[in-house]
């Protein structure tokens, strides 16, 4: 700490946001750009829509699987080298994808993708938790998940655009070199503990610890028993996998079913997908700001939670009924979009709910929730393939192929919806 430490506090915290915003935006950034490259890869490998899925799923199941191991080994031995190493891994094999010559290499690829992915949020989660004071964590959140789904908005126009002048291989290992770059500007500036930190002073760190000691690394068991007990934990977590259900229509398939679907070019529906994501990084930006409030509001914090949840999915699932009978593929892209800021705004909401539920396992539980939460987002992979490849062979095309699907959206949003209304707020210890 710096001996000439002012009574004014530094603001070492807020170049932190920086860093995580651009962990979270390149993260999206390469995650969703997968979606614009689907009908390049399918035409030059040969693959059905099922195929496709599969090549999708590999990423999330290696994600989910990886999930949580990554987040407990943050709070083993710090986030700043688990950070680094994850960004590292997932930008070298997002630039291998561009190196895959068939279906099974896509397989692989894709799966050490999701690998090396896993974790980055768990113990971007546990750096929020040591570096902000709980009144300053639902816009932290809400900034940095707005970030990534920047990133999301970005992603389809820029890749289509890329695709069109260097191809889906090269588009690719472009993407794959902006994470390097971020894994080693973090390395060089952050540090795991504020208080060890020479850019913070006395006052800022007052700030930071909230009047209580530094949480440091532990190797404490999770308490098991405590954990599957826990009512308000597997809440959060239908929440969660409602949502990725949800979301990952977005992250993977709704470029392909616009150009298939609406008969729109690559570019044209890279731009449309951007438009929908807009609304979740407008719902996230949000949200962090009422979760906030609901925290200083005149509502018990569980009924504000509760109220927001439930409110906004029924409001998603509405405007999901009408997307998919919009006959302009514009209005369809802004109602779906609307949706999407109305499920997204609960978001930050549900990450402080998490990090209070978690006690201090916050990277292992917070990576338990989203592990399971990737159940939803397998599911709606396979599942948006898997049904158009079968309405196609049973004769169906354009939009009678596809639309169908999004009826089971729905009820997943609305099943989202009740799952907010029995939420409860049971920590650990």
């Amino acid at each position: 700490m710096n001996e000439a430490s002012s009574k004014r506090p530094t603001r070492t915290r807020f170049i932190l946001v920086a860093w995580l915003c651009g962990l979270a935006g390149v993260l999206y950034l390469d995650r969703v750009c997968m979606q614009q490259a689907i009908a390049p890869i399918k035409a030059e490998l040969n693959l059905t829509n099922t195929q496709i899925s599969y090549a999708l799923m590999a990423f999330t199941l290696a994600y989910g699987i990886f999930e949580m191991p990554t987040g407990r080994l943050g709070d083993r031995i710090g986030s700043r080298f688990v950070l680094t190493r994850i960004v590292i891994w997932w930008s070298l094999f997002t630039a291998l994808t561009g190196a895959a010559w068939g279906f099974s290499a896509l397989i692989v690829v894709r799966f050490l993708f999701g690998a090396g992915e896993a974790g980055a949020f768990p113990n971007a989660a546990r750096v929020i938790s040591r570096w902000f004071p709980a009144h300053e964590r639902g816009r932290v959140q809400g900034i940095m998940l707005t970030a990534a789904q920047l990133g999301g908005v970005a992603a389809p126009t820029v890749a289509a655009e890329l695709i069109q002048f260097i191809g889906w291989r090269w588009a690719f290992v472009v993407f794959g070199m902006l994470g390097v770059i971020w894994a080693f500007g973090f390395w060089c500036w952050f540090r795991d503990d504020p208080a060890k930190d020479p850019r913070v002073n006395a006052e800022e760190l007052a700030i930071i610890q909230g009047g209580g000691p530094p949480p440091s690394a532990h190797v404490e068991p999770i308490p098991w028993k405590a954990v599957l007990s826990n009512s308000g934990l597997w809440l959060l977590a239908v929440v969660i996998v409602c949502s990725s259900f949800n979301s990952y229509l977005y992250y993977s398939w709704f470029s392909n079913y616009l150009e298939v679907a609406h008969k729109l070019t690559n570019r044209q529906a890279g731009r449309l997908s951007s438009l929908v994501l807009a609304g979740s990084a407008i719902g996230v930006l949000s949200g962090g700001m009422v979760a906030d409030r609901i925290l200083k509001g005149r509502l018990p914090v569980v009924w504000g939670r509760r109220l927001l949840g439930c409110g906004t999915y029924l409001l998603a699932a509405g405007c999901l009924m009408l997307a998919v009978r919009a006959e302009e593929p514009r209005t369809l892209a802004m109602l779906a979009g609307l949706s999407c800021l109305c499920v997204q705004l609960t978001l930050p909401t549900w990450w402080s709910a998490t990090i209070e539920q978690s006690g201090k396992h916050v990277g292992a539980l917070f990576g338990l929730l989203n592990m399971i939460g990737l159940i939803g987002a397998l599911c709606s992979q396979w599942y948006v393939g898997a049904l158009s490849d079968a309405r196609k062979a049973a004769g169906f095309k354009g939009r009678e192929q596809w639309d169908p699907m999004f009826d089971l959206f729905v009820v997943v949003l609305l099943v989202g919806s009740l799952a907010w209304l029995l939420y409860r707020k049971r920590p650990l210890p």
